[in-house]
């Protein structure tokens, strides 16, 4: 029977169709990342000064330079460990009064202006910064400097309840739409960000960007591996996530061309109207269509991809069809994840790893101080060493597979922030090579982690599954040749009636697994003879090779 991967083989796996999908499709990668990342230049905490009334007048009729402006009428660094007075306190002097001089001003009302009291800032903050960003216009410094954590916070909690709903989405009613409702909502939500005129209405919009924004990003990323054949999956989902860090990059020239944070919102939410166009250029997935049993459709994207990619159809297109015999559409349900003692022990240890990699990948991507003090550079520079890391990964994972190579960029990022704290700050240098070892650690881990997620559950569970693990990625089919699922098998015995087939179906969702050939040492290279053992879910799962099929690419 003819299978999605044996039509791919014919009709092209990587061709002018896939090409063109792909370039779409990347696009929305690239947009993703404002909003992944965007709190580091739409919040950046500029210097802060407690705004003290008459000071600037002062300042004016006695001609001082800001440095000494600063001297004479901001409080000096408090202890350590407290907040800095020059930043959240105030001299409890009225600058308006005549009997000020212009040489050390407060001479005449305390020997010692250590001794002088202090308010905490009445009149809102100066900032010296020549753009602005959230925390300069709602002040979102000192006792209220949590609010900057709670915007991040929103979208983040959106991504983990959003991905639930997404998930279900592109599983239960296909790709497509998910990636149409989720890339359309996401734009307009992005505007009206920009326009928010409070503090709250700018979190619920921040919340509603999170909900949808992580689910267009993750079918996109599931779509384009499924339209591709086996020899090119891996490199299409390594190189969509390589357009992510594209996104970065231009992140970082445009927030300097655009120091203003709501143009710079506008900058990167209107060009994601033009993501939806996408939905008439890039055809549902077929592989989908045919867990829904929508063969006749499925038969008809796969003429129209042999069409653009310049070859001739399979003579037996139209018999393209699932490889198990069902009965009914395959929905996916959270149940699924946990249904025996396997798959919960894997579904909770990439939870684990999921929680891990975001919050070091955030950490280290927001906060990595690289050039001492420039904000555009740190950031550009951090983005930049995820360009070797994908190449690390290109080069390596056929060869070692996924499972080294992902626990030993944990490892490196382990050791890296392990490190950091020892090191003294006075070693720039030193701090500068270690923070970016740790952010091609992470980077490494993380598109490991993408791609052993994407290859644990079938079509009809693949986007709900990853959603339900707080991922970026999910995937499905059959990845690397080495866990043939659902539709994807090679053979069918032909001594085995439906009748029979079907009874040996565990109970659940009518799927069956094949497995269809491990590789020496995972690699690609290294093929062995094509094993026509056909197994239940319940029986693969108890079979002593699947550590050998989960663990390898």
């Amino acid at each position: 029977m003819l299978t999605v991967d044996d039509a791919l083989e014919q009709v092209g796996e990587f061709g002018w169709f896939q090409k063109q999908a792909f370039l779409a499709l990347c696009l929305l990668s690239a947009a993703f990342a404002p909003i992944y990342v965007g709190i580091v230049f739409l919040a950046f905490t500029p210097d802060h000064r407690c705004r003290s009334p008459g000071v600037p007048e002062l300042s004016r009729r006695c001609g001082w330079s800001l440095a000494e402006e600063l001297n004479y009428t901001v409080p000096g660094p408090g202890p350590e460990g407290q907040a800095f007075p020059r930043q959240c306190r105030r001299y409890e002097v009225d600058w308006n009064q005549s009997a000020l001089g212009c040489v050390d001003p407060l001479a005449g009302l305390a020997a010692n202006s250590s001794l002088l009291p202090l308010g905490p800032c009445r009149h809102g903050w100066v900032y010296d910064t020549p753009g602005s960003s959230v925390v300069t216009e709602f002040n979102l410094v000192c006792d209220d400097s949590w609010k900057v954590d709670l915007f991040q916070s929103c979208v983040n909690v959106g991504f983990f309840l959003g991905s639930l709903g997404a998930g279900y989405i592109a599983d239960r009613f296909g790709r497509k739409v998910c990636l149409l409702a989720t890339t359309l909502i996401s734009a307009i939500l992005g505007v009206l960000t920009a326009v928010a005129p409070d503090y709250t209405s700018l979190l619920l919009f921040r919340l509603g960007q999170g909900l949808v924004s992580k689910g267009s990003w993750t079918a996109g990323y599931t779509l384009i591996t499924e339209f591709v054949g086996l020899g090119y999956r891996r490199t299409v989902a390594i190189l969509y996530q390589v357009a992510f860090t594209v996104g970065l990059v231009l992140l970082s020239g445009l927030a300097y061309a655009v120091p203003h944070w709501r143009w710079l919102q506008l900058a990167v939410s209107l060009p994601t109207f033009l993501l939806p166009l996408c939905y008439w250029f890039v055809p549902e997935s077929p592989r989908w269509l045919l867990s829904q049993k929508r063969n006749t459709q499925a038969v008809k994207i796969m003429d129209h991809i042999a069409q653009k990619n310049g070859k001739l159809p399979p003579a037996d297109l139209k018999m393209l069809s699932l490889k198990e015999d069902v009965t009914e559409k395959l929905s996916p349900s959270f149940v699924d994840l946990f249904r025996t003692p396997h798959l919960r022990k894997h579904t909770f240890i990439l939870m684990y790893l999921w929680l891990t990699s975001s919050v070091l990948y955030q950490g280290l991507i927001m906060h990595m101080g690289v050039t001492g003090g420039n904000l555009y550079l740190d950031f550009f520079y951090s983005a930049l060493v995820e360009f070797p890391a994908a190449f690390i990964i290109l080069v390596t994972i056929e060869r070692f597979g996924c499972l080294y190579p992902l626990a030993g960029s944990n490892l490196v990022v382990g050791a890296a922030c392990f490190l950091m704290i020892f090191i003294s700050h006075d070693l720039h240098w030193l701090n500068i090579v270690v923070a970016c070892v740790g952010r091609m650690g992470i980077t490494l881990a993380f598109q490991m982690v993408c791609l052993v997620n994407a290859e644990l559950y079938p079509t009809f569970l693949s986007g709900f599954g990853a959603s339900c693990r707080g991922n970026d990625a999910a995937s499905s089919g059959d990845q690397g040749g080495h866990f043939a699922r659902d539709h994807q098998g090679r053979g069918e015995p032909a001594e085995e009636s439906k009748a029979q087939r079907k009874q040996d179906l565990p109970s659940g969702p009518n799927i069956r697994i094949q497995l269809t050939g491990t590789r020496e040492r995972c690699s690609a290279g290294d093929r062995v003879a094509e094993m026509r053992t056909e197994l239940s879910s319940e029986e693969l799962l108890r079979s002593p090779k699947l550590f050998l099929l989960l663990a390898c690419p």
